[in-house]
Formats: structure tokens, C-alpha cells, sequence
């Protein structure tokens, strides 16, 4: 008989030491990976905190008019007023920063992997299990690893939640890229095209709605895990909701909570018009 408690002790330790390890000899480089997360988002945030709120309500309500309708221009535009009328408003563009910073990190490191994987089948098969166990894993398992190797406050919540927007970046750019017809390719030879030329003028073409689409999914996934990584002092909306449940305040948690379901819709609405835009004009 095999003893599994001595096995998951056995493994755990193997796991601990691994970790104590990187976290004595590679301090300076999770030291610097820190302080660039928190630096930029210290500017994102900085940039959306650099405008009066009402400036940033008629902005985005605009953005709204101009992308789907008058309505929805108006709508955005309220919803955002009400924000900060709660008196959320810094926590709001807070959780905006965050959001907005991991996708762009996170999407930095898809986008190219995902073209990679579109072009070459095998890569694509390899990558595969990798983003099932990432996105098959509890959000909030990412944390643990990313405080011990980075401490408490907004790099932390950056690190884990790229890790958990990535994949569908990935695997959506990857679709884009790998299903485009085959006549077009063949054609694109015909005419005596390089791979760049059919890269930019017939591949990307074509999967510009699929990777929009992935960057949809990757601004909704960050959105999650932000509020999620509030437990390790990220700051935002998040951390307000956390900080409520350990009060038992329940007016501040539903007034943190209206907030986050209103900047979650205008992120999701904008977006996806920006998407169907794109599938339109394909």
C-alpha cells in the first residue's frame, strides 16, 4: 500500500523549497518585476485620475453614443455619475487602472503567442494544456504564489490576474489566425506574396473580429480577478467589497458591488461593440 499522506508531504515540501528557493535567489528579479507593475499602474491610474470625474462620464458617454447608440451614450454616462456620487468614484478608477493594466500586459504577451499558435498547428498543441490547467485552476489559487514572490498590494494583483486573462487571448487569436481559407492563402501564393505580405494583407484581416473578440474575453476575465485579488491590498472596488465583508457593512458592500456591475457593463458594452464593428466591416 502506498502512503498518500506521506506522498502530499513529500510533495509539499518538494513544492515549499522550490518556492523558498526562487524567493532567496531570484528576490531581485520579482523585486523589479514589482516595482514595474506598480509603476505602471501608478501611471494608468494616474492618467484616469488626472480628469474630473464628470469629464471621464462624458468621455466614455460619448465613446458610448458614437459606438452603439444615443442611449447607451446616456446610459454610460449615468452610470458613471453614479459612481461617483456613491463617493466610489477613486476606487472605481482604481479598479479601471487595474483592469486596464493587466489586459495590456496580459495581451502584450497573447497576442504574439497566439499568432505563433495559429501559424504553427504543433505549438498550438503544446500550448493547449497549459491554458486548460490555467483556466480550469480557482482564480484565486494564483495569489498565493504571486504574494509570496511579490508581496501585498497592486503588482500582486497585476501578476495573478494576467496569468488568468491570458488564455483566451490566446486561443482566440490562435482561431483567428489558423482559420483563414484556404483558397485566399493559395491565391495570396499565386500572386507571388511573402509570408509578411500574407500575414498583414489576408491572414490578420481575417482574424481581426476573432482576435477582437479575444480581447473582449481578456478585459472580462481581468475584470473578475481585480475584484478577486482586493483580499491582497490592490486597492479599487475589490478591496472596498473585502473590506466591507470584514466590518459587516453591508450599505458599503452593495454600494462597491452597484459600482462594479456598472463599470463592468461599460467596459463589456464598449467592447463589444468594437467587436461587432469589426465582424461587420470582415
Amino acid at each position: 500500500m502506498i502512503d498518500t499522506a506521506a506522498f502530499a508531504r513529500s510533495f509539499d515540501r518538494v513544492i515549499d523549497d522550490a518556492l523558498f528557493w526562487v524567493s532567496d535567489n531570484a528576490a531581485f528579479l520579482f523585486d523589479g518585476l514589482r516595482l514595474l507593475f506598480e509603476g505602471f499602474y501608478g501611471a494608468v491610474y494616474w492618467a484616469l485620475g488626472a480628469l474630473p470625474w464628470y469629464v471621464l462620464a462624458v468621455l466614455l458617454g460619448l465613446a458610448g453614443w458614437r459606438l452603439i447608440d444615443a442611449r447607451a451614450g446616456i446610459a454610460i454616462a449615468i452610470g458613471m455619475a453614479a459612481c461617483a456620487m456613491m463617493g466610489l468614484w477613486s476606487g472605481t478608477m482604481s479598479t479601471f487602472a487595474l483592469v486596464l493594466s493587466a489586459t495590456f500586459l496580459a495581451l502584450l504577451v497573447a497576442l504574439p503567442v497566439g499568432v505563433l499558435a495559429g501559424l504553427k498547428p504543433r505549438l498550438n498543441r503544446a500550448i493547449e494544456p497549459v491554458l486548460d490547467l490555467i483556466q480550469t485552476m480557482p482564480p484565486y489559487i494564483y495569489l498565493l504564489p504571486a504574494i509570496a514572490l511579490l508581496g501585498f498590494g497592486p503588482g500582486t494583483a497585476l501578476a495573478a490576474t494576467l496569468i488568468v486573462a491570458m488564455p483566451p487571448a490566446i486561443r482566440l487569436t490562435a482561431l483567428g489566425i489558423g482559420r483563414t481559407p484556404t483558397e485566399f492563402l493559395e491565391l495570396g501564393k499565386s500572386l507571388g506574396m511573402t509570408r509578411g505580405q500574407m500575414f498583414l494583407k489576408i491572414r490578420l484581416p481575417f482574424a481581426v473580429p476573432s482576435i477582437m473578440a479575444g480581447i473582449n474575453q481578456t478585459l472580462m476575465m481581468a475584470f473578475g480577478m481585480v475584484v478577486i485579488a482586493g483580499i491582497v491590498g490592490s486597492g479599487g472596488l475589490g478591496q472596498a467589497i473585502y473590506d466591507a465583508i470584514r466590518t459587516l457593512d453591508i450599505a458599503k458592500s452593495i454600494d462597491a458591488a452597484i459600482a462594479i456591475v456598472i463599470l463592468t457593463i461599460v467596459i463589456d458594452r464598449l467592447t463589444q461593440s468594437l467587436v461587432q464593428k469589426k465582424e461587420g466591416t470582415a
